[in-house]
């Protein structure tokens, strides 16, 4: 396994991320539909947004996922915030990167990842809005299309909840 790069830029990255004021909040309907919808638009049983703090991967909103954060040193989606790129792994058990990753060889191993980055204005990369599951596949170019309009509907939710656009309200609040 090879873990997640850290940036250079790292500690630039986590201010902005930081500045968000998300990290540890509560769920909110707005980016749990966002997610629910990316899982079953790919035909997936799980799917993220995901905030790569500096220790750790933290979950705001997650679909057949059972836990809110893990560590992000074996993290798929350290390795997708050092570049404003797509990452696909079609196989992760043919990926140097993930081959005897834990996550790969673990009893509901993940295979298949596809991440898309979530990038502030400032350019730096808070995230990642990802599907994945235990079968390989391909993710053409129509799918890529998809997340990344997915993914950019989600930036734009982070940069309401920091201006304190939608959050809080009926539009876009709290699970009730």
């Amino acid at each position: 396994m090879i873990p997640a790069p850290i940036p250079a830029n790292d500690q630039e990255r986590l201010a902005a991320l930081r500045q968000l004021l998300i990290l540890d909040t509560p769920p909110e309907q707005r980016f749990d539909r966002i997610i629910e919808f990316a899982a079953r638009e790919f035909d997936l049983p799980r799917g993220t947004i995901t905030l790569v703090d500096a220790d750790r991967q933290w979950f705001k909103a997650r679909v057949g996922v059972d836990v809110c954060e893990t560590d992000r040193a074996t993290s798929f989606c350290g390795h997708a915030v050092t570049s404003h790129d797509f990452l696909i792994v079609e196989d992760a058990r043919k990926d140097e990167r993930f081959h005897d990753n834990p996550w790969v060889t673990g009893a509901d191993p993940i295979v298949f990842y596809a991440g898309a980055p979530l990038v502030l204005p400032s350019g730096h990369v808070a995230g990642t809005l990802c599907v994945y599951g235990s079968e390989p596949r391909t993710f053409d170019t129509m799918a890529r299309a998809i997340l990344g309009t997915l993914r950019d509907l989600c930036v734009e939710e982070l940069l309401s909840h920091e201006s304190g656009g939608l959050a809080g309200t009926a539009e876009g609040g709290d699970h009730a």
